[in-house]
């Protein structure tokens, strides 16, 4: 399973790092492409950062490009989303997902891509 934490409520200009932990047998983290995604209210889940499954390629939104960082933690089974310059329109909350299917170079975009899902972490941006 995955676990999301580190959400709240910020001030806009502010940073905020998400953390997501994979847990459980059938989880070997350095096997799962990972992402980001949110989903405002009355809108669709949409992508927000990916990561290959050893750490070297990453892409990102590009409302989030020059303000967010994903990274992981293979040795903590751990998955980041560092949001730097929060806005009011990134309030949202914020998914972590994993993919079982990932090969060794592999992003994924698309919510279809993910096999596993976090419960999520709201992220609240005041103006």
């Amino acid at each position: 399973q995955l676990q999301a934490s580190g959400g709240g409520l910020v001030q806009a200009g502010d940073s905020l790092r998400l953390s997501c932990v994979a847990s459980g047998r059938s989880f070997e983290i350095n096997r799962l492409g990972l992402g980001w995604f949110r989903q405002a209210p009355g809108k669709e889940r949409e992508f927000v950062a990916a990561i290959n499954r050893r750490s070297g390629i990453t892409d990102l939104a590009d409302s989030v490009k020059v303000r967010f960082a994903i990274s992981r933690d293979n040795t903590r089974s751990t998955v980041y989303l560092q949001m730097n310059s929060l806005k009011p329109e990134d309030t949202a909350i914020y998914f972590c997902a994993a993919t079982t299917r990932a090969i060794y170079s592999g992003l994924y975009y698309r919510v279809s891509d993910y096999d596993y899902w976090g419960q999520g972490t709201l992220v609240t941006v005041s103006s």
